[in-house]
């Protein structure tokens, strides 16, 4: 995984953790059309889900000392907090009431400290190599994914979010 993504991103052979975390950043918001790493660098789009889980292989393949974790976070949008972070497009498919999402980054271990990366969006501020990045989304609850990152997400969506409410949103985030 870390040699294909040095190759998509034209980063040098021997890049730093913080310039591989700047290369996924880079990667443009949007649904591949399999939710895979694979389909991430074959696309190059991705959202919070394949892009952490592309950054998460590629650490631990090239920096395993780093202990990638992803962790999901189980968080309410309202039009507000869309409008603030996301822009109107997104915030014009968030109900007046607000909706429930799961979004997905990851932790690194970095000086003996769990360092927070979030490379969803590539409009947010950079990884500046040491300390923990924003969260995209608003606050809520953090969950650490276990082995099975996908499904422990496809449980957490399936007990917090409405399909037919969330889709439109992240269609809108993609857009």
């Amino acid at each position: 995984m870390f040699e294909a993504l040095v190759a998509q991103a034209g980063i040098s052979p021997q890049p730093s953790l913080a310039e591989v975390v700047r290369a996924v950043h880079a990667i443009p918001h949007g649904r591949p059309s399999e939710p895979t790493a694979q389909a991430v660098l074959a696309e190059w789009r991705g959202t919070s889900s394949t892009k952490h889980e592309l950054l998460s292989s590629v650490v631990a393949e090239r920096w395993p000392q780093a202990q990638p974790r992803l962790v999901h976070r189980v968080y309410r949008c309202t039009p507000e907090l869309a409008r603030g972070r996301f822009g109107e497009k997104a915030a014009s498919a968030v109900p007046e009431n607000g909706l429930w999402d799961v979004h997905r980054y990851l932790t690194v271990a970095v000086e003996g400290e769990r360092v927070t990366i979030d490379v969803t969006f590539p409009h947010t501020p950079e990884w500046d190599g040491i300390s923990s990045m924003p969260v995209a989304v608003g606050e809520g609850s953090d969950h650490e994914a276990g082995p099975d990152p996908n499904r422990e997400k496809r449980v957490l969506e399936a007990a917090r979010c409405d399909p037919a409410v969330r889709e439109p949103f992240i269609a809108a985030l993609s857009a």
